[in-house]
């Protein structure tokens, strides 16, 4: 099953601004326009290798979730975690994620920190396995030059 989930930011940032608080500017379409890498500097975290992969992951917080939308266009691989729910999707966290060539040769094996994950990875054919109570999800990609992928894993209730 694939699907998008999309946080009801426009809500709280509405709450925000009828309650007065002083950051509630940075959402304002003017700031919307402005230099991504700038916006972003200083909420992704860290960058972290495992060969000749570079892989960052978070998004807890609608500034840090807002920074890995807006970075998803820099990184040939983007994933996002989320479950089902009565009211909608639910963003997940601490969610493990395995990848491997297309030989079965694993590359990589993490946890998320968050609901979002982005990869640099060499150009290739691989296999994105992802795990949320008990159930296993499997996805093949393909890293190209000009090819980029965007995988939306969401598990039932």
């Amino acid at each position: 099953m694939k699907a998008r989930s999309t946080p009801c930011i426009g809500a709280a940032l509405a709450l925000a601004v009828m309650f007065g608080a002083p950051a509630a500017w940075a959402a304002t379409p003017a700031a919307a326009n402005a230099d991504v890498t700038t916006a972003t500097a200083g909420v992704l975290p860290a960058a972290q290798h495992k060969g000749d992969i570079a892989y960052l992951s978070g998004g807890i917080g609608s500034d840090q979730s807002a920074a890995f939308k807006s970075a998803m266009h820099r990184y040939p691989l983007s994933l996002e975690f989320a479950r089902q729910s009565a009211g909608g999707n639910e963003y997940l966290a601490n969610v493990p994620v395995k990848i491997a060539d297309m030989h079965g040769t694993p590359l990589l094996s993490t946890r998320t920190r968050g609901p979002f994950m982005l990869v640099s990875i060499p150009d290739g054919h691989y296999v994105i396995t992802a795990s949320h109570g008990g159930n296993i999800e499997r996805r093949t990609v393909d890293i190209g030059k000009t090819t980029r992928a965007h995988e939306t894993f969401v598990w039932p209730m």
